[in-house]
């Protein structure tokens, strides 16, 4: 077995991997594991809590993030995959100043959220989700809304009133 490396279960500082990406527009370096997910080093090594942990399986859709304008599930993602890569964060939704987007402004209007928890994942996947029926030049029915939000759980709202929030945004 000569070759192998015994797995002996302790992490050591010479498994860290070096990875670099840009987060809501700043450059970022930090060292993680090779296992480690790209929703832990987001909340616990950069500090970007609006990506939240729920079911840590991809069912949720609580901890979406935009990985090179591309929704996708950050508790599925290894870190070290991210290399290089261009992510959005829902605190990167709003403008500098702190000015909402159209679309949290949207939901607010709508009262899209109470507790919160699912918020910022359904933002992510509904930025993107809406780019590509702009760039399609189509419109979305609530229909359309409705199943792009069956990939997210959300136990207070109903989903009306972010179906309401959407559609506008899509009207407008």
């Amino acid at each position: 077995m000569s070759g192998f490396k015994q797995n002996t279960g302790i992490l050591r500082a010479d498994d860290l991997h070096r990875i670099s990406f840009q987060v809501n527009g700043q450059n970022h370096i930090t060292y993680t594991h090779t296992r480690t997910l790209l929703v832990d080093v987001l909340r616990h090594k950069l500090g970007f809590t609006g990506t939240h942990v729920g079911c840590e399986h991809g069912v949720c859709g609580s901890c979406t993030v935009q990985v090179n304008g591309v929704a996708q599930r950050s508790c599925l993602m290894l870190a070290v995959q991210a290399d290089g890569a261009q992510l959005q964060t829902v605190e990167g939704l709003a403008q500098n100043d702190g000015v909402l987007s159209d679309l949290q402004e949207a939901f607010k209007r709508h009262h899209a959220l109470q507790c919160g928890f699912c918020t910022s994942g359904i933002l992510m996947s509904c930025v993107d989700w809406l780019e590509r029926f702009k760039q399609l030049g189509k419109k979305p029915s609530e229909r359309d809304v409705r199943e792009m939000l069956s990939g997210h759980l959300c136990r207070c709202t109903g989903y009306t009133p972010i179906v309401q929030a959407v559609m506008e945004v899509a009207n407008a």
